[in-house]
């Protein structure tokens, strides 16, 4: 069973107030499952953007009725995101958009989110040769 939008929500704000960051609801969706989406801005002129991560993608590592989450957008300026965003709105007006302020760039979502742009581990040999 997975934990409600306003619960998992309020904890992620907490846990970014918790370490020193700025957090709040810029659009609140449907209480009990609506899609959750994270905005970080560095403070610099650039901002990130995490989304749920299509389950279809889940690799079965993460427990089940965990949120898991993607980068979706990288260091883009505040109009980009803010189009993808209102795009996203049109598919699922019931979504949840919560705004982070964070000069590094940290989104507070547990487990850490996928990135694309990072190398994928090498993958595990099995069994193992002795």
């Amino acid at each position: 069973m997975r934990l409600r939008s306003d619960i998992w929500v309020a904890a992620l704000i907490r846990r970014a107030f918790g370490a020193g960051a700025h957090a709040a609801v810029a659009h609140g969706g449907d209480a009990i499952a609506g899609a959750v989406f994270v905005t970080v801005d560095r403070l610099d002129g650039t901002c990130d953007l995490y989304g749920p991560r299509p389950q279809s993608l889940d690799d079965g590592e993460t427990a089940e009725g965990t949120r898991t989450f993607e980068r979706v957008l990288s260091r883009v300026d505040r109009p980009t995101m803010l189009a993808r965003i209102a795009s996203e709105r049109r598919f699922d007006s019931d979504l949840w958009l919560v705004d982070v302020e964070d000069r590094d760039g940290r989104c507070f979502i547990e487990p850490p989110p996928y990135d694309p742009a990072r190398p994928s581990p090498p993958p595990v040999e099995w069994p193992p040769r002795g």
